[in-house]
C-alpha cells in the first residue's frame, strides 16, 4: 500500500491541464504565420463591416441629428417603428412582398436558364447574352424601362397592347399602385439573372460526367431525372450561394423603385425598408432612428439567411 509520501511524489510530476486561454494562445503562436497572412483582410473587414455594424446597435438606442450629440433614449425609436410609424411598416410588407416574389423567381429562373443553355452549342454567345443586363446599373436599367412601361401611347408596351386590341388606352404601368410593385420586380428579375445564372453554369460545368454514366447504368434515362437526382445534390455550394444572394438583393432594393417609379412612390407603394433608411438618414438626417431601421433589416436578412443555410447546407458545412 502506497504511503502518502509516495502519492505526493507520484503526483509532483503531472502537470495540470492548460486553461483555455493558454491553449487559445498556443494555437496562435502555432499558426501565427497564417494568421500573419489573415491579418489585413481582418483588419479591413473589422473597421469597415464589424464596426459599421456595431456603431448602428449603438446609435439605434439614441437620438442623433449629426449636429448634436448622440443622446440615449433606449428603445423609444424600436417602439415607434413597429407601433407608431406606418411608413415603415408598409416598406416591410412591400420589402417581404418583393422578397417572397423576385427572390424564389430569381432563385429558380437562373437555374433553369442556365440547365438548358449548358446543353446548347452556342453556350458562350447566350451566355453573353443573359449575363449582360446585371453589368448595368440599377439606375440605368430603370431608366430603359421607365421607356417600356411609360404611361403614354409611345411607351413600347402599351403601344404593343394597344395595336393588338387589348387595351383601348394607355396603362399606367408606374403610377397605378397596383402595377408599381410588380414593375419592380420585373425589372429586378431581368437585372438579377446574370450573376446567379453564371455561378450556376460554372456549379454545371463541374458536376463530374461519369455519375451522369454510372446514372444511366443504374436506370436514370430522361433529363430531368439526371437534374433531380444528380445536378441538384452536387450543386448544393453553387444553389446556397445565390439563394444568400438574392436574399440579400430582394432586401436591399430601393435605387430600383427610386429611379423607376420616384422617391416617394405613388402612396409608398414601392417604399421599401432600405426606402425608409435612406429617407430617415440622408433627407431628415435622424441617424438614431435611421440606425434602428438598419438594425431590423440586418436582423431580417440574417434570419432567412440562417433558415437558407438549414435548408441547403449539407451537414458540417456551417
Amino acid at each position: 500500500m502506497a504511503t502518502a509520501g509516495q502519492v505526493i511524489q507520484a503526483g509532483a510530476g503531472v502537470q495540470p491541464a492548460p486553461g483555455r486561454l493558454a491553449q487559445w494562445w498556443a494555437a496562435v503562436r502555432a499558426g501565427k504565420t497564417g494568421y500573419l497572412f489573415l491579418a489585413p483582410f481582418a483588419i479591413v473587414f473589422f473597421l469597415f463591416t464589424v464596426l459599421p455594424v456595431l456603431t448602428a446597435l449603438g446609435l439605434s438606442f439614441t437620438y442623433y441629428n449629426m449636429l448634436q450629440p448622440p443622446h440615449w433614449i433606449g428603445l423609444v425609436n424600436y417602439r415607434n417603428l413597429f407601433l407608431e410609424d406606418n411608413t415603415f411598416l408598409i416598406g416591410v410588407k412591400n420589402t417581404f412582398f418583393f422578397a417572397v416574389i423576385a427572390g424564389p423567381a430569381t432563385f429558380a429562373a437562373s437555374f433553369l436558364l442556365a440547365w438548358l443553355i449548358n446543353m446548347q452549342r452556342a453556350r458562350k454567345a447566350l451566355t453573353l447574352i443573359y449575363y449582360a443586363p446585371s453589368l448595368t446599373s440599377a439606375v440605368a436599367m430603370s431608366l430603359i424601362f421607365s421607356y417600356f412601361l411609360s404611361g403614354d401611347r409611345y411607351g413600347l408596351l402599351n403601344d404593343l397592347l394597344m395595336r393588338l386590341g387589348v387595351i383601348n388606352e394607355p396603362y399606367q404601368f408606374l403610377k397605378n399602385v397596383k402595377s408599381i410593385m410588380p414593375s419592380i420586380i420585373l425589372v429586378q428579375l431581368w437585372m438579377g439573372l446574370g450573376n446567379g445564372f453564371l455561378v450556376n453554369l460554372a456549379g454545371l460545368n463541374a458536376v463530374d460526367r461519369n455519375l451522369y454514366e454510372a446514372a444511366a447504368m443504374d436506370g436514370i434515362r430522361t433529363k430531368l431525372q439526371e437534374m433531380w437526382y444528380i445536378t441538384l445534390p452536387m450543386m448544393k455550394p453553387q444553389l446556397l450561394f445565390n439563394a444568400v444572394n438574392a436574399i440579400v438583393t430582394s432586401f436591399n432594393v430601393f435605387w430600383i423603385s427610386a429611379a423607376l417609379v420616384g422617391f416617394p412612390s405613388p402612396q409608398y407603394a414601392g417604399h421599401t425598408i432600405v426606402g425608409v433608411l435612406y429617407d430617415h438618414a440622408f433627407i431628415r438626417f435622424e441617424l438614431g432612428y435611421a440606425s434602428a431601421v438598419a438594425v431590423v433589416l440586418f436582423l431580417f436578412t440574417l434570419g432567412l439567411n440562417r433558415i437558407v443555410f438549414r435548408l441547403l447546407s449539407t451537414k458540417g458545412d456551417y
